[in-house]
């Protein structure tokens, strides 16, 4: 008795054991096409996928909290993987995935959803790169960096000052004609 259940086991680990090596050898050639950064993303994601997962086992966590971060955490895997081959370039945006009911969590005075288009900067602080289907909708964006805020803040205050009718550059002047 005790050696049909030490074969059953033997052939049980001589089984799954490939299927486990050839997924995790799935996982890694898929992320190979990648560079360092995004990899390091990538990892990142799957990181803090356990977590939440580990999280919901230990029951600290509601079912509903997991599923919804769980899904944003698919929609930004997704985005993530799509810039990435969109721009074969090893560099990501710092994205943020929020759902509808999530967006006074970014912006003081929220976008309406409806009105946002992809690539539109919002508040000068971030750029929608548009929405992800996940269980639910999330809309990401990319926060822009410093620098990009800066440039948006000057450009935006030259708008702004060179449509001021107290600017004289921007008066139109009449001229007379005739005596």
């Amino acid at each position: 008795m005790a050696t049909i259940k030490v074969r059953i086991t033997v052939i049980a680990l001589l089984t799954f054991l490939p299927l486990c090596s050839v997924q995790a050898h799935q996982k890694q050639a898929a992320d190979d096409e990648f560079g360092p950064v995004v990899r390091a993303y990538l990892g990142y994601l799957r990181d803090e996928q356990e977590v939440v997962d580990d999280r919901v086992s230990r029951r600290e966590i509601s079912s509903t909290y997991y599923r919804r971060n769980s899904n944003r955490i698919k929609a930004l895997r997704q985005t993530a993987i799509r810039l990435a081959r969109e721009s074969h370039n090893d560099y990501l945006p710092e994205l943020e995935a929020v759902a509808n009911s999530e967006f006074r969590l970014l912006f003081e005075h929220p976008p309406v959803v409806a009105n946002l288009k992809v690539g539109e900067v919002i508040a000068n602080k971030f750029r929608y790169l548009g929405s992800v289907r996940s269980v639910e909708m999330f809309y990401v964006f990319a926060r822009l960096d410093p620098y990009e805020q800066s440039d948006l803040e000057k450009s935006s205050s030259k708008t702004s000052a060179s449509t001021d009718p107290a600017d004289p550059k921007a008066a139109t002047r009449t001229r007379r004609i005739g005596p």
